[in-house]
């Protein structure tokens, strides 16, 4: 028996639900790649890019997932031979490092915790040991969804100025664009980067980075440059040159209308109802940890991520309980990942989402615990409704 059918909800962390607007703007013949209206679309989506990273530096697209829009930070401002800091609280800082070595960066990793975030005075200590400042850039996620974490980038930079350290501070928001704040320049992040298919809305496909005149300025002798990535390049004057050739153009319809609804939405708006939906999945996951098995992977309330939740299940496999939402609920949870892959299951409330999604979704997570007789304290999806209650102004 199963009550599955319907429309499949995704709480994966990436790719996200995708607005059936924004599907539709898809739905649209090919159009001129070199004049009239796909220009003005490249114009408007970098200049609103721009206004979501909160940067005066200039914006790019790649027609690239967020892996794509890695390498395409690195090779823009990065050399062979040259070393780079990876901080670690997840899984992504570390891939981000490894893309590097794979191009001939030497990396270091600042090992950290993967229930906290990263700690900003183990940052200054090693940058203050680093006295000929061969570390060249300093590479972190905003948020890891591998582990639910958030960084404290603005203290980042902070601990980075008190060491009188002149690397670069390179941040991925790949999934906290469009769900937390980001001040790329209130910040001091010289490149940031980030993708179409989480906050905001889009299908995967498309990468976007962001590059201060600081990083511009180290570009110019970046021995790493390929002509695909080239920022230089993307800066030319004809269309093409924007995507270094065909632009991704059915995307691009697509992130026009999800950044049009997003700024209907109004980003600060945006960011508080992910707040809401964050805090009203960790009320039901407290209840549910009262059984003693589940429990939120973050121990600090202030380091837990708005876009992702991490939940950690001793004891018992998280597959069956993975397996049974999806297959008799229709509810897809993101698997775990990295070293706490195989005790650990994530639920995103991240871009396209309301409160019937999430509390839809909490309450097949809670059907599905006790119909697997896995312990847990009753009432969460309750806890989940009443803190919604409480803040969510009639």
């Amino acid at each position: 028996m199963t009550v599955a059918k319907g429309r499949e909800f995704l709480s994966i962390p990436g790719p996200t639900n995708v607005p059936d607007a924004v599907l539709a703007a898809m739905q649209r013949p090919a159009i001129d790649i070199y004049s009239g209206e796909m220009i003005g679309i490249t114009d408007s989506c970098l200049a609103d890019l721009q206004s979501l990273f909160r940067t005066k530096g200039r914006t790019y697209i790649y027609a690239a997932n967020g892996h794509g829009g890695w390498e395409a930070t690195l090779t823009n401002v990065l050399s062979r031979g040259e070393i780079v800091l990876a901080l670690e609280s997840g899984r992504f800082a570390l891939g981000w490092g490894e893309m590097a070595k794979m191009m001939g960066v030497e990396v270091e990793i600042l090992k950290g915790d993967w229930r906290r975030a990263v700690d900003p005075a183990a940052v200054e200590e090693r940058l203050r040991r680093d006295k000929g400042h061969a570390i060249k850039a300093v590479l972190v996620v905003q948020i890891d969804t591998a582990s639910g974490v958030v960084n404290d980038i603005p203290a980042i930079r902070k601990a980075m100025d008190r060491a009188k350290h002149p690397a670069l501070l390179m941040v991925d928001c790949v999934a906290s664009l469009g769900c937390m704040d980001f001040d790329m320049d209130g910040w001091g992040v010289d490149v940031a980067m980030s993708g179409s298919q989480k906050g905001l809305m889009t299908p995967p496909g498309l990468a976007f980075v962001a590059a201060n005149d600081r990083a511009r300025d180290v570009h110019k002798s970046a021995g790493l440059r390929t002509l695909y990535w080239d920022w230089t390049f993307r800066e030319g004057e004809l269309h093409y040159h924007k995507y270094c050739g065909t632009p991704p153009e059915h995307l691009l319809f697509g992130l026009r209308k999800a950044i049009d609804m997003l700024k209907e939405e109004g980003l600060g708006a945006a960011i508080l109802r992910h707040a809401l939906l964050a805090e009203a999945t960790r009320a039901a996951v407290a209840k549910w940890s009262e059984g003693q098995v589940l429990a939120l992977n973050i121990t600090n309330p202030a380091e837990r991520a708005n876009s992702i939740t991490c939940i950690l299940m001793q004891g018992r496999d998280p597959k069956s309980l993975l397996n049974y939402t999806r297959d008799k609920c229709g509810v897809v949870l993101g698997i775990g990942l990295g070293e706490i892959g195989d005790h650990a299951f994530r639920i995103a409330h991240m871009g396209h989402t309301n409160a019937p999604m999430v509390l839809g979704t909490l309450g097949a997570v809670e059907m599905g615990l006790k119909a697997l007789r896995i312990p847990h304290g009753a009432g969460g999806v309750q806890a989940a409704v009443e803190y919604l209650g409480r803040e969510v102004a009639p």
